[in-house]
């Protein structure tokens, strides 16, 4: 049996206001060239489908348009699709009956209903069936999607802690599928942070600070025989595990993710061998290139030479389907304001999307300057964790004390509350 695994496609995005819709429709193509080719049994998307709740009218159309070509030239493929953190999960999940009747499985949210049985009488149960959902034709050829939306912090319910409410929960799905199906492969979906996972400095994922909301994976013996997972944007192999893996965003999201490779996993499944797993790759429409690739600083002219040689000529007044994303690092001691908009204006000549001038600025800070990292730019500002800043500042004010747990916590919770709130 074959699956293809895939997450974090954020349809919708815009890519420091460049509308990527056109990139997006590259990659559901590439994707169908992919299905075309390999035939697999099933197609998984694990979370993430949209960048926002609220899509476009058109990157809803693309996303319906690709489900509409998949599935009329794949009649026996299984597609399940599960919400991540940027998804509105009622709204991902509305047309779920329509769906459905073309092998278009969506989970968005978990189902509870009050108990009526001897042991659950009184109290909410978790409806794990809705969440396993069988693929293939015949018991020579099947298995069994586990389909986990992401997990809100309600999934504690007196765990002690996020990470051990995650675990609960998969756990208790993954012994109910075995119940259900006993000697069936099971292959479970998720969105959600690993502890462990590699994520580049800048990078655009939203991980909640504080580490509340991560999962650790260590000593789960009775494990799936796979897990794919979405949320964070670099393939990788998941901490503590043999048997799990992110696959990765379609698209880079941000700058500090212009050299990740990029593309799908194409799941084998063998009874009596442990699961194979290749990556398809898919080479975006339009690459990102930072200039200076090095944080080494250059003057203007440095600058203009370093443009001329890396970036081609505009031909027309249109630029073409792959002309690249760009930043340029400039060092605010070298280059004066009417010299950046030369540069500016430069790059308007070329065949390329400016995306952003990034300037540095020396920053010092008085007290323990030494324990606090150097800050270069306004972007290592932006891009940096909120509660390492306070923990920084704490230190410095406290003559290097840190913060005690209980301090840590509700400061996370207060930083999460506000994020709730801001993120769209």
């Amino acid at each position: 049996m074959k699956i293809i695994c895939t997450s974090d496609w954020h349809l919708g995005n815009l890519f420091h206001g460049a509308d990527r819709l056109k990139e997006h429709e590259h990659f559901l193509q590439w994707l169908l060239s992919q299905i075309e080719e390999h035939q697999p049994d099933a197609l998984l998307v694990a979370g993430d489908v949209f960048d926002n709740g609220n899509p476009s009218a058109r990157a809803q159309s693309a996303y319906y348009k690709f489900l509409a070509e998949a599935t009329q030239r794949h009649h026996d493929m299984t597609i399940v699709i599960t919400a991540g953190n940027h998804d509105s999960a009622s709204r991902l999940e509305a047309p779920r009956e329509l769906l459905t009747h073309h092998h278009v499985e969506v989970r968005g949210t978990i189902k509870r209903h009050w108990g009526n049985d001897a042991e659950a009488t009184g109290q909410m149960v978790t409806d794990y069936d809705d969440l396993i959902i069988p693929i293939g034709i015949g018991n020579a050829n099947r298995a069994v999607v586990l389909a986990v939306p992401y997990l809100r912090t309600d999934i504690m319910m007196g765990a002690g802690s996020y990470s051990q409410g995650v675990n609960n929960f998969l756990r208790s799905l993954t012994r109910r599928a075995r119940e259900l199906y006993p000697g069936t492969p099971l292959v479970m979906m998720a969105h959600m942070y690993a502890t462990g996972a590699q994520i580049a400095d800048g990078a655009s994922e939203r991980i909640i600070v504080g580490g509340l909301e991560q999962v650790d994976m260590k000593g789960w013996t009775d494990h799936p025989d796979y897990l794919t997972c979405g949320h964070i944007h670099k393939r990788q192999h998941i901490l503590n595990t043999d048997w799990a893996r992110y696959s990765g965003s379609v698209l880079p999201m941000s700058f500090a993710e212009k050299d990740y490779t990029h593309g799908v996993d194409l799941l084998t499944l063998t009874v009596g061998c442990h699961p194979k797993v290749e990556q398809l790759v898919y080479k975006p429409q339009r690459s990102l290139v930072v200039l200076p690739e090095d944080d080494v600083p250059q003057t203007a002219a440095q600058l203009r030479k370093l443009i001329n040689k890396t970036l081609e000529d505009r031909l027309g007044d249109n630029l073409t389907e792959n002309a690249p994303y760009v930043a340029i690092k400039v060092a605010q001691d070298k280059i004066s304001n009417d010299e950046v908009r030369q540069l500016e204006l430069l790059v308007a000549t070329k065949n390329a999307i400016l995306c952003k001038i990034q300037k540095s600025m020396p920053l010092s800070l008085d007290g323990n300057a030494e324990e606090v990292p150097e800050l270069k730019s306004v972007d290592d500002i932006l891009n940096r964790d909120p509660m390492d800043t306070l923990r920084d500042a704490f230190r410095i004010m406290n003559n290097g004390q840190e913060m005690n747990e209980r301090q840590v916590a509700m400061l996370s919770e207060l930083i999460k509350n506000i994020q709730h709130e801001t993120t769209p």
